[in-house]
C-alpha cells in the first residue's frame, strides 16, 4: 500500500479559548489516557494490554547527538487482531507495521523556551507521510486532546485568576472610592459644624454688641438729657438774668424819665413865674401910661397875625388831602395790576411779619453772642444734600438736624432760619433728579416742622419771597406802574446774572423746580406725624391759582410743575371735585394760552395736554414712594417716634417763638 497521510483535525477554540495543538505529554500520562479512553471503547471487557512500553536500545558506539528525553516505542499485540469484527480490519491490521516511532523528542525537541507560536507551527506542518496504525493515530489525538485540555484548564485558571484580579482591583477601588466619599462626606459635616458655630459665635457676639450698643445709646440719651437739662437750667438761669438786668434798665430809664419830666417841670414853673412877672410888669406901665391911642395898632397886629395863621393851616389842610388823593391812587392802580386771592395775601403778609421779626431777633442774638454760626449752616447744607429716596437716610436727616436745632451752643431760631433759607435755595441750581429727591426732602421738611413749627412758617416765607407763583400770585406789567421792563421782571423774581437779568428760560427752570419743591411738601403724608401745610393747603392753593391768575407762559408752568408732583395725591383725596377742576384748566385755561398763538408756549401747552390726555394722575410719580432698605423692617422700630415724642415733651419751651 501506499503512503497515507494523516492530518489531525482539532477545534481552533473550545468556548471562545484559542486552543494549543501541541501540548506537552508525559509517558506516564499518556499511557494512563490511553487505558481510559480504551476503558470508554470497551467498557464491558477486561483492559487488554494493547501498549507494550519499549526501551529503545542505546548503541554504544553511537554519538550522542541528542541528550532529550529518552523515547519510548509502542506496539499492537499479535492478537489484537483476532478480536476485529471483520476480516478487513483484521487484514489492515496485520499489515500495518510501525516502522515509525513516535518519540516525545519528534513533538517538543528542544529544552529551551521556545515560543508556543513556534510550537504550533511546527505543528500544523508536520504530515504523517509514512504508513501508520491505528493505535499511532488514536494516541496522537488522544495526546492532542490531552494537550488541549490542559492548556484550556491553564487558560480557565489563567481566566479565573485574571477575573479575581479585576474584581479584587474593583472591589479595592470602591473601598477607595467609599473611603474618599465618607472621608468627603466627613469634612463637609465638619465644615457644616464649623459654619453652624461660626455662625452662632457671630450671632453670639452680634447680640452682645448690640446689646453694649443699646446699653451705650441709652447711657447716651440720659447723658444727652442730663446735658440738655444743664443747658435748660442754664438758659433759665441767663433768662432771669436777662430778665434781672432788663428791669434794672427799665427802672434807670424810668428814673431818668422821672429826672426829665422833674426837671420840665421846674422849668415850667419858672417859665410861669417869669410869664407872671412879665405881665405885672405890663399892667404896671400901662397904667401908668393911661394911653388909649396905643391899644389901636395893637389890636390890628393881632388881627393880621390872626390872618396869616389861618391862610397857613388851610395849606396845610390842602397838601394832607392831595397826598391821601395820590396815596389812593396810587394803591387803586396797583391793586389793578396785582392778581392775587385776598386770603392768600393775607396769610403771605403775615408770615413774612413772622419772617422779619426772627430775622430781627437773630441779628441781635448774633451781636450779642459774637459767636461764628456758618460751622452749624455747613453742617445743615451737608445734611440736605445727602437726603435720598431711602426712608432710612431720611428718617436718619431728620434726626441729624433735630440734633442741630436742640444744639444750646446755637439759639434755635438761628439753625431754623439757615434750614429755611438752604432748604429752599437749592431749587435755584436744581440737578438732574431733582423731581424725585423733591418728595424726600419733602418728607424730611414735615418730620422736622412736626417738632419745631417754627420751621414752617419760615420755610414758606422764603418760597414766597423766592417765587411768587407759590403764595399764588402775579404781577401785570404797566408803564405808568414800572419806569422800566428791568424793575417789572424784577418785581416778578427775575434774578441779577453778570451785571444785568438772567434769561427768561433760566427764570421758568428756577419757577418749575419751586413749584416742584413746593407741591411735594403739600402732598406728603409721613407716617404718624402731621403735616402742617398738606393737602387741604394744596387744594386751596389751586383754586386760589385758577381763580386770580392769568394764563401765561410763567403760570403755565407753575401749574405743570404742581400738577406733575402733587395731581396724583390731589385725586386720590378728592376724587370727582378734581376731576372737574382738570375739566377747568382743560376748557379754560389751555384753551386761553392757546388764543395768544405764541410759540413759545407750544412746549408747556403740550406738556399740559399731555397730563390730562394720558391720565398721569391716576399713576404715581416718580419718587413718590420712599424706598424701604433690607435692614430697615428690623431696626427701625417705635423708638425713632419715641425720640421724637422725647425731644418734644422734655423740652416744649424751645419750640416756642415769642412775637
Amino acid at each position: 500500500m501506499g503512503a497515507v497521510k494523516l492530518e489531525l483535525h482539532y477545534p481552533k477554540s473550545i468556548n471562545g479559548v484559542t486552543v494549543d495543538p501541541q501540548p506537552d505529554w508525559s509517558p506516564e500520562g499518556l499511557i494512563s489516557e490511553l487505558k481510559s479512553l480504551e476503558l470508554k471503547l470497551n467498557p464491558s471487557s477486561v483492559v487488554p494490554e494493547h501498549f507494550i512500553k519499549t526501551r529503545i536500545r542505546e548503541d554504544p558506539n553511537a554519538k550522542e547527538t541528542n541528550k532529550g528525553p529518552s523515547a519510548f516505542v509502542m506496539r499492537i499485540s499479535d492478537n489484537e487482531t483476532e478480536d476485529t469484527e471483520s476480516e478487513d480490519e483484521e487484514v489492515l491490521a496485520q499489515n500495518l507495521v510501525v516502522s515509525k516511532r513516535f518519540s516525545c523528542n519528534e513533538l517538543y525537541t528542544s529544552g529551551t523556551d521556545d515560543s508556543e507560536d513556534e510550537l504550533v507551527i511546527e505543528a500544523t506542518q508536520t504530515q504523517l507521510m509514512e504508513k501508520v496504525g491505528v493505535p499511532e493515530v488514536v494516541l496522537f489525538e488522544l495526546d492532542e486532546e490531552h494537550r488541549r485540555g490542559i492548556k484550556e484548564e491553564i487558560r480557565n485558571v489563567i481566566s479565573a485568576l485574571e477575573t479575581d484580579l479585576v474584581n479584587e482591583s474593583e472591589r479595592s477601588t470602591n473601598a477607595l472610592i467609599q473611603v474618599e466619599k465618607y472621608t468627603e462626606a466627613r469634612r463637609e459635616m465638619d465644615r457644616k459644624l464649623d459654619t453652624q458655630y461660626q455662625r452662632k459665635i457671630a450671632e453670639a457676639l452680634d447680640n452682645h454688641l448690640i446689646a453694649v450698643q443699646r446699653d451705650h445709646e441709652h447711657r447716651s440719651q440720659i447723658e444727652e438729657r442730663r446735658i440738655r437739662n444743664d443747658a435748660a437750667f442754664e438758659e433759665a438761669k441767663r433768662k432771669e438774668k436777662a430778665l434781672q438786668e432788663e428791669k434794672l434798665r427799665q427802672e434807670k430809664a424810668k428814673a431818668e424819665a422821672e429826672a426829665r419830666l422833674e426837671a420840665a417841670r421846674k422849668r415850667t414853673e419858672e417859665m410861669q413865674k417869669a410869664a407872671l412877672e412879665a405881665e405885672r410888669r405890663a399892667v404896671k406901665e400901662a397904667a401908668e401910661r393911661r394911653a388909649t391911642e396905643t391899644a389901636k395898632p395893637d389890636s390890628a397886629a393881632v388881627t393880621e397875625k390872626e390872618g396869616i395863621h389861618h391862610k397857613m393851616d388851610a395849606n396845610a389842610e390842602a397838601v394832607k388831602e392831595e397826598t391821601e388823593k395820590g396815596s389812593s391812587k396810587a394803591h387803586s392802580a396797583a391793586g389793578s395790576l396785582l392778581k392775587v386771592a385776598e386770603s392768600a395775601l393775607r396769610q403771605e403778609e403775615e408770615r413774612l411779619r413772622r419772617y422779619n421779626e426772627l430775622v430781627e431777633q437773630n441779628q441781635r442774638l448774633k451781636s450779642a453772642s459774637n459767636k461764628d454760626f456758618r460751622s452749624y449752616e455747613r453742617q445743615i447744607v451737608r445734611h440736605i444734600k445727602q437726603i435720598t429716596g431711602e426712608k432710612d437716610v431720611v428718617r436718619a436727616k431728620a434726626k441729624e438736624l433735630m440734633k442741630i436745632f436742640n444744639d444750646p451752643n446755637c439759639p434755635q431760631s438761628i439753625s431754623v432760619a439757615m434750614f429755611a433759607k438752604k432748604v429752599v435755595s437749592q431749587c435755584e441750581n436744581p440737578s438732574a433728579d431733582f423731581g424725585s429727591t423733591s418728595f424726600a426732602c419733602a418728607h424730611v421738611i414735615v418730620l422736622v416742622t412736626s417738632q419745631v413749627p417754627l420751621a414752617m412758617d419760615l420755610i414758606l416765607a422764603e418760597f414766597h419771597k423766592a417765587c411768587i407763583y407759590t403764595v399764588p400770585k402775579y404781577m401785570e406789567y404797566s408803564e405808568s406802574a414800572f419806569k422800566t421792563k428791568g424793575a417789572y421782571y424784577k418785581m416778578i423774581g427775575y434774578q441779577e446774572e453778570d451785571g444785568g437779568l438772567e434769561s427768561t428760560e433760566r427764570y421758568v427752570e428756577r419757577v418749575e423746580s419751586y413749584l416742584k419743591l413746593y407741591a411735594a411738601l403739600v402732598q406728603t403724608e409721613a407716617d404718624g406725624v402731621q403735616n402742617m401745610h398738606g393737602l387741604k393747603e394744596g387744594w386751596a392753593w389751586l383754586a386760589r391759582f385758577l381763580n386770580a391768575l392769568p394764563a401765561n407762559r410763567y403760570t403755565a408752568t407753575a401749574l405743570e410743575a404742581f400738577l406733575k408732583m402733587a395731581g396724583f395725591a390731589l385725586f386720590r383725596k378728592y376724587k370727582s371735585q378734581f376731576m372737574k377742576i382738570l375739566n377747568i384748566i382743560s376748557r379754560n385755561f389751555v384753551d386761553a394760552l392757546e388764543a395768544q398763538r405764541d410759540p413759545k408756549l407750544n412746549h408747556v401747552i403740550t406738556l399740559i395736554k399731555s397730563y390730562l390726555g394720558k391720565k398721569t394722575f391716576l399713576q404715581e410719580p416718580e419718587g413718590w414712594r420712599l424706598q424701604t432698605s433690607v435692614l430697615s423692617d428690623s431696626c427701625v422700630t417705635d423708638s425713632e417716634s419715641g425720640f421724637y415724642q422725647q425731644q418734644y415733651y422734655h423740652q416744649p419751651n424751645r419750640y416756642l417763638y415769642q412775637y
